[in-house]
């Protein structure tokens, strides 16, 4: 298959018409790669189910998704919505052509399953794929509607929520995969009672944990991860490893970057608590700066100890985490 400007422009026009004609039948519970949805309404939607009682939660990890859609069934899927012949036939080649990644090959004629990940349309081909899943769920006459349960689906990320799941929903749910052509990794999925024990989703953690602000009163705790933060970290890590040899303000510049992105990411105002997260991060990134500087020559320490990290804030615009919460948490937290 060609790769010209010309390909690529078709792939996208493509894209463009597809999505409006998906859109209009798509669940109120898919939230990813979905124009004015995003992970933090899926995060927020999970906080509100919680809130209402749904605390037995089902976390599913689909095995290799995106490199297991069966292009047969993805295309019949296709066809109930699309009826120009040469689009259908677009979409098909664009499934059969062959991607090179690190040096391997992948895809190609032969190929029968899978959609490029990182392809122009792969995103919105997936959404139309597990759509199935979401219409099965949330169908008002159906199984798992009368038994209370709800479908929160980011991409190939979901969860299943409901007062109780009985065995028998999880028992449909993987013949409904499994007639899509699809499997549930049962090592990396689990049902839990959130009351009991949190669980990660998007890399926000959910857990019902003790306020320390009022006595003998619980709340839905919703912030970074453990692995969300250690990521972070060993970002913060790298960037003084790879470029300590930079000035302060050009360094400051870069590690903002990062900075802000992860804080806008986990500050959901009136939805998640993350102060004692970004403050473990303001710690590891004065820690660092104090090491970088006492390194770097005596007479830079003095000048970290002069400044310290409200002086870099004002000196060199350094983003202060704390600072970027945009209102104060509710009273509970």
């Amino acid at each position: 298959m060609s790769n010209s400007p010309y390909a690529f422009a078709a792939f996208v026009a493509t894209g463009c018409v597809m999505l409006p004609i998906f859109e209009a039948d798509f669940e109120e519970c898919s939230f990813g790669f979905r124009p004015k949805r995003s992970s933090k309404d899926a995060v927020e939607e999970i906080k509100q189910a919680l809130l209402a009682g749904k605390t037995d939660v089902f976390d599913a990890d689909l095995s290799s998704y995106f490199d297991t859609i069966p292009h047969d069934k993805l295309l019949i899927t296709l066809e109930q919505r699309i009826s120009d012949k040469r689009v259908l036939k677009l979409i098909k080649l664009w499934l059969k052509a062959p991607v090179s990644e690190n040096g391997r090959m992948t895809g190609g004629k032969k190929s029968k399953m899978g959609t490029p990940q990182g392809g122009v349309i792969s995103p919105l081909l997936a959404n139309v794929y597990l759509h199935l899943v979401d219409r099965i769920v949330m169908r008002k006459d159906g199984y798992f509607r009368q038994q209370g349960i709800q479908i929160i689906r980011y991409a190939d990320d979901f969860v299943l929520m409901a007062r109780r799941i009985p065995p028998e929903a999880l028992l449909r749910l993987e013949k409904v995969l499994m007639r899509m052509g699809l499997t549930l990794n049962k090592e990396k999925s689990r049902q839990l009672e959130a009351s009991d024990k949190g669980f990660d989703f998007l890399g926000f953690n959910f857990r019902y944990r003790w306020s320390r602000k009022q006595y003998r009163r619980k709340y839905w705790h919703v912030g970074p991860s453990k692995k969300s933060v250690l990521k972070i970290t060993a970002t913060v890590r790298e960037l003084f490893k790879e470029y300590r040899h930079l000035g302060a303000l050009e360094f400051v510049r870069m590690l903002n970057e990062k900075v802000r992105g992860w804080t806008n990411y986990f500050n959901i105002p009136g939805v998640s608590h993350p102060f004692q997260s970004f403050e473990r991060l303001r710690w590891y990134i004065d820690r660092k700066l104090s090491a970088y500087y006492r390194r770097k020559s005596q007479r830079g320490s003095m000048l970290y100890r002069r400044l310290g990290y409200e002086g870099f804030v004002k000196e060199f615009n350094l983003i202060d985490p704390l600072l970027t919460l945009r209102r104060r948490q509710p009273a509970n937290a």
